[in-house]
């Protein structure tokens, strides 16, 4: 079996949930019943930077928050696909559509609904936090709790693994 971190080099999609992935699975509720959703700005510069160097980032969830859309399109991402009640179907259509490989394809989900998804793609990703069905199936675990960085982790080790983690300027310590 090849080393997931092998596996990095060849990624040109990344496939994410949103609950419980991107958000900590949390949902609160404001006095007019709106749902309201935490995501990490990490996670948030990381996808946008990996936007921005050329890989495709999509969202397939079975929720259908718009704001989540909104938030997303902020970064760059506008493949978003909410109300998904099957996902595989929308992620097959979608490697097809854009003459992917299911092998260049990595999902990162932390519930049931992922793990068809999950077993489908070349790089099978979740938070430490996602359930024992989803970490069994995940060929990488993220140290990092879905909402709180588990993105950030695994994005930037690919970036980091294909050479498009560099940055314009030079990071300079201050005497101490």
């Amino acid at each position: 079996m090849m080393n997931y971190k092998t596996k990095l080099k060849n990624i040109e999609a990344i496939f994410l949930d949103v609950d419980g992935v991107l958000t900590n699975g949390q949902v609160l509720l404001d006095s007019y019943g709106n749902l309201l959703r935490s995501m990490h700005v990490k996670d948030g510069f990381v996808l946008q930077y990996a936007v921005k160097k050329g890989l495709k980032v999509v969202i397939i969830s079975g929720g259908r928050d718009q704001q989540v859309t909104k938030r997303l399109a902020g970064l760059g991402i506008t493949d978003v696909h909410l109300d998904v009640q099957s996902k595989l179907p929308v992620l097959k259509e979608y490697i097809e559509e854009n003459g992917l490989s299911a092998e260049n394809v990595l999902y990162m989900g932390d519930d049931m609904p992922d793990i068809p998804c999950m077993q489908y793609v070349g790089l099978a990703c979740c938070p430490v936090d996602a359930v024992a069905e989803v970490r069994a199936v995940a060929e990488y675990v993220s140290p990092a709790a879905g909402g709180l960085g588990c993105v950030r982790d695994i994005v930037e080790q690919l970036l980091k693994v294909q050479g498009k983690w560099q940055f314009d300027f030079e990071i300079v310590r201050r005497p101490v």
